[in-house]
């Protein structure tokens, strides 16, 4: 199943993540699992500018699915360039979107991902809703 970026969404956050020698797999490219930890890397990121990072206490994000499109491979040494944006915020919930792409090949998208995220009042483990300055923050 293939998800799609939607048109509808506003740029976030972009950051340069290096690539490690151990991202790569028996096949000489980055795993696929480590797209998933490029995107979260990217996601809690953006949230520390906004000391909103998770923790357990007080309120944060939590990942309650998570998809990646894979496009070209990308391959060790190299940094990946990752554009991060959002959407369709809700009462609890919002989407986060990134695009991947090689640094020294800007332009060129090698994986697409996002995941919806619930905001959570983690001693209380419940959904709470999202706080103004965020909604303002994620809102197209």
């Amino acid at each position: 199943m293939r998800y799609e970026i939607p048109e509808n969404k506003k740029l976030v956050y972009e950051c340069t993540i290096p690539m490690r020698w151990g991202d790569m797999d028996a096949m000489g490219h980055v795993n696929n699992t480590i797209y998933f930890r490029y995107l979260e890397i990217a996601r809690v990121d953006w949230l520390h500018q906004f000391n909103a990072a998770p923790g357990p206490e007080g309120e944060g994000p939590v990942v309650v699915n998570a998809f990646c499109n894979f496009y070209k491979q990308l391959e060790y040494p190299g940094d990946v360039l990752v554009k991060m944006y959002t959407s369709d915020p809700a009462r609890t919930t919002f989407e986060t979107w990134a695009t991947m792409e090689q640094a020294a090949n800007p332009g060129v998208i090698y994986a697409a991902g996002g995941a919806t995220t619930i905001w959570v009042d983690f001693p209380k483990q419940k959904a709470v809703d999202l706080p103004a300055w965020l909604r303002d923050i994620v809102t197209p």
